[in-house]
């Protein structure tokens, strides 16, 4: 049996392009036991299915969009290296619509452009009925895609930046951009400032930050509000409730987590003798390290346990507690896989009350989480702030 599984969650692209100067080699994820999916939807036979159609609408300031996203940045290639085929990722593309979801998440840095591409070929049919975010920030060579060092949120950059992902997207506005990280060395002030003139100009709707530190945030909402946050978040990594959550709530800011089942473990598919081979950044996350994991699969087994009570699947549980935190929440699951994303869709539907809330917060306070959601050079590009504007 084939042991690889594909990347369910955001963050290998963008973990990939972190991580400066470490170059990931391809390897397949490495099982200690053959195992189906415990989130595929129709493989998991301790729960019923829920409805694949989303029907609930969230607002993200004033953008609203589908109560789930889809996140595609892993169309161009997977968690595991492989290259998925163009023509059935337009399919999951076109089904998500199908079934709801009006939210599709993608970066320039994820190919680098090539899932632009992808994305702008799949919604070509329906573009006008969706909302479509992208991000910028990264430094990459705008005629081959190469990614040079560092980052580049230069205003006269970001304008080339945005042009090229006009006619990547095949559309003539970008509902949602980000910047994909804080540059240090560019004022924030600037950079929304450039971004406040492509709004005027129409080739922007709204604009939003990406792992910001909480003082660049209200810098740049001074100068034209901030629509969302994206931010890692789920029940895997909840540090986002000390302050960015709170920030958003005063600011009228909505929240987009990414890696929202923690990079599939929420799903259920790691156990205690899960290891990862070379190419697989969870493999120097030291949260899924062998001597954290048994501690940590607690949390999945409160999840199942939720499931099977609720009648639904992990994913669908840790989802659906996601968006039951705030109304301005909206999760973006990535799959390359049809049956994951019509299962992360179901979430929709699964409610918990307010006692249900109480009782599963509880359970899951029990757990305290070993070691750290990724390593110190990826870190470094978390809460930066950006430098200050000179007068």
């Amino acid at each position: 049996m084939d042991h690889s599984i594909e990347k369910s969650t955001p963050g290998f692209h963008r973990r990939d392009l972190l991580k400066t100067g470490l170059a990931l080699a391809g390897g397949a994820f490495l099982s200690g036991a053959c195992k189906t999916s415990m989130g595929a939807a129709g493989n998991n036979k301790s729960a019923p299915s829920k409805s694949v159609t989303v029907t609930g609408k969230r607002k993200l300031g004033r953008l609203e969009v589908s109560s789930v996203g889809i996140g595609v940045q892993n169309m161009s290639r997977k968690y595991t290296t492989e290259v998925p085929l163009r023509s059935e990722m337009h399919n999951i593309i076109r089904t998500a619509y199908d079934n709801g979801v009006t939210f599709f998440d993608a970066a320039e840095a994820y190919g680098p452009h090539e899932v632009e591409r992808i994305l702008g070929e799949g919604i070509a049919p329906f573009r006008n009925n969706v909302a479509i975010s992208s991000k910028f920030g990264w430094n990459i060579d705008q005629q081959t895609g190469q990614r040079l060092p560092g980052l580049n949120s230069r205003p006269e950059h970001v304008r080339i930046v945005v042009e090229g992902m006009l006619k990547r997207l095949r559309t003539d506005r970008i509902d949602l951009l980000y910047q994909h990280r804080v540059d240090p060395t560019v004022p924030i002030e600037d950079v929304v400032g450039l971004l406040k003139d492509l709004i005027k100009e129409g080739k922007l709707l709204h604009y939003g930050l990406s792992e910001p530190g909480l003082q660049t945030v209200r810098r740049a909402h001074a100068v034209h509000p901030v629509t969302a946050i994206q931010n890692e978040y789920s029940l895997l990594w909840r540090s986002p409730e000390q302050a960015v959550i709170p920030l958003c709530e005063e600011l009228g800011i909505g929240f987009v987590p990414w890696s929202p089942l923690g990079v599939q473990f929420l799903t259920g598919w790691i156990d205690a003798n899960t290891r990862f081979a070379p190419g697989d950044i969870r493999g120097i996350e030291s949260r899924f390290s062998p001597e954290n994991l048994p501690n940590n699969l607690k949390l999945v087994e409160v999840v199942k346990k939720w499931g099977v009570q609720k009648g639904a699947t992990p994913a669908q549980i840790s989802l659906a507690w996601l968006m039951a935190q705030k109304p301005w929440i909206v999760p973006i699951p990535g799959t390359t896989n049809m049956a994951h994303m019509l299962e992360n869709n179901g979430a929709d539907a699964v409610r918990f009350t307010t006692d249900e809330l109480r009782q599963f917060n509880a359970d899951v306070a029990t757990i305290e989480i070993k070691g750290e959601r990724l390593p110190q050079m990826v870190l470094q590009f978390s809460d930066v702030e950006a430098a200050p504007k000179k007068s």
